[in-house]
């Protein structure tokens, strides 16, 4: 059988119309919508209502990234205007949480906007108050480019006075200065995304006090999410893709957590999902090879054909390893891409959002659940749900007969 003919992105299309994408989120944040489903069902309440729904002995699993105001605009001598939005730190600094603390100069690779016009050797300048700040190429083929500052700042600092919320291309629209606090969770702490982990947006701290209340347990972990995230599946087979990398970090305190659950994994958004799956193959790659580094290739897990050891085992594994070399956190890199045909090793629900067609992150909701992905979309559909980053919310307990 040809396998194109089986994996075709255009089966997991529908339609959205333009009215059903949120430009904005509701006020409170938990008054959104949170569709429901289970053994094939569907159904809703507002997501407020979240700790109510929850078997008991969950743990939730979030993602503690913040989001950057990654887009800076820069002026040429001539008054052109060019966009520079940081993707990743290059130096003097790799981690993002320290590359965020470099005073002076630093190297990030970016994504230009009026690139033509940028000419090899120039210099484009952006100026804020009393603070000049010069954005040179490093590597105009790679788009790497070299920022000088003034001395007694961070990056940190002059991103933040200087750039501009990284929010959708969807929403067809500039940041406003709501967008500072709208795409931001309010348990973000780590920053270094350039886009939001959105299923946490949902969250109130009365929320998270409720979940505390009836003693569900709360693991944090860091996935800086890429820019990638937004990056539409060109190939009609969809295993063909390539993936972006993301940055992430673990806690050995997350880790040893991970090891001793008992009850339903529920990760908070996909980002959290492909987190800890990918942690649990950077663990049997660390089982097999003391040597092995923490960087998941797109198609790892299709690539396996023994019998694969059980999550907590994985974990406690890995928790050990980090106590033994005194380790506090783990980073690593993933590039891991779950499609239909992926078997779960830790996940048994999801909190999130509503994706675009022919998506990875929708391919990775059909993984969970099967076909069943398109009666949970048609009706939140039928239902007045608003969809992708600023829209509502489900929970999705995983298809076990898949």
């Amino acid at each position: 059988m040809d396998i194109a003919s089986v994996r075709k992105i255009s089966d997991f299309s529908y339609t959205l119309p333009d009215e059903k994408i949120a430009r904005k989120p509701v006020e409170p944040r938990d008054s959104s919508l949170l569709l429901l489903y289970n053994e094939g069902s569907a159904s809703h309440t507002v997501f407020r209502n979240l700790p109510d729904q929850l078997p008991f002995g969950s743990s939730l699993v979030f993602n503690n990234t913040k989001v950057i105001p990654a887009r800076m605009y820069f002026q040429r001598l001539s008054g052109a205007v060019i966009e520079v939005f940081l993707l990743k730190p290059l130096a003097p600094f790799k981690p993002t949480e320290r590359a965020m603390g470099a005073e002076e100069m630093c190297i990030w690779q970016c994504l230009i906007g009026n690139k033509k016009k940028w000419k090899a050797g120039e210099s484009v300048y952006l100026e804020l108050e009393n603070i000049k700040i010069e954005a040179k190429w490093s590597d105009r083929d790679r788009d790497h480019i070299e920022f000088n500052f003034p001395p007694g700042f961070t990056f940190a600092e002059l991103v933040d006075k200087a750039g501009h919320m990284p929010i959708p291309p969807y929403f067809n629209r500039a940041s406003i200065a709501e967008d500072r606090e709208w795409y931001q969770t309010v348990y973000s702490r780590v920053e270094g995304a350039v886009a939001a982990p959105t299923a946490g947006l949902h969250f109130t701290n009365s929320v998270l006090d409720d979940l505390k209340k009836q003693g569900f347990q709360r693991i944090d972990l860091t996935l800086h999410v890429s820019a990638g995230t937004f990056q539409p599946v060109k190939s009609e087979d969809y295993t063909m893709h390539p993936m972006h990398n993301e940055e992430l970090i673990f806690s050995r305190e997350s880790i040893e957590a991970l090891s001793q659950i008992k009850g339903p994994v529920i990760p908070v958004g996909t980002t959290s999902m492909r987190s800890l799956e990918s942690l649990y193959w950077f663990g049997v790659e660390r089982i097999m090879n003391p040597n092995a580094i923490f960087d998941i290739e797109q198609d790892r897990p299709y690539r396996q054909t023994r019998k694969m050891p059980e999550a907590k085992d994985v974990f406690a594994f890995l928790a050990n390893e980090m106590q033994e070399q005194k380790v506090e956190f783990l980073h690593g890199q993933t590039r891991i891409f779950i499609y239909p045909g992926y078997e779960f090793k830790v996940c048994d629900a999801i909190i999130t959002n509503f994706h675009q067609p022919n998506s990875t992150l929708l391919l990775l909701i059909a993984a969970f659940i099967g076909s069943d992905w398109k009666k949970v979309y048609q009706y939140a559909l039928d239902n007045s749900f608003r969809f992708l980053s600023y829209g509502d919310s489900s929970l999705l307990f995983r298809n076990r007969a898949l």
